[in-house]
């Protein structure tokens, strides 16, 4: 592949991503990341998670407590080298959680890494953007 095919390849891995994310639903979610000990997970406000067990719960609680996540991604910027790739881009999240509509923007870094020819998620990094 070239850097091109590959840097495409890698953004749809993280559009893969987003879109488990607005699915809701944990089957997804767990497509779209590496199945090891090895990954970590920062949401807003939150530690890091490390491990695979404590990631999926993350995505659990996330997942139990909202009733529609849409995105819109702004301001993506991909960079691949060998089998790792990082995108940067602003997550604008329209999300219903406990019954109230909540906008907010998050500045976001998404890591992959290339296994058995496919780019999984390793890490994601949300902070929130105050101003």
């Amino acid at each position: 592949m070239t850097e091109g095919d590959e840097a495409g390849a890698v953004t749809a891995a993280n559009d893969g991503f987003y879109r488990a994310f607005e699915s809701l639903d944990i089957d997804n979610m767990t497509e779209v990341w590496a199945r090891d000990e090895t990954v970590r997970c920062v949401h807003p406000g939150w530690g890091m998670l490390q491990g695979w067990t404590d990631v999926m719960a993350s995505w659990e609680r996330i997942f139990d407590a909202a009733t529609m996540m849409q995105f819109r991604i702004t301001g993506t910027e991909v960079s691949v080298e060998d089998d790792w790739a990082w995108v940067a881009c602003t997550e604008n999240l329209t999300q219903v959680m406990n019954g109230q509509v909540i906008e907010t923007r998050v500045q976001t870094t998404n890591i992959f890494r290339k296994r058995a020819g496919h780019w999984l998620m390793v890490h994601h990094h949300g902070s929130p953007i105050m101003a």
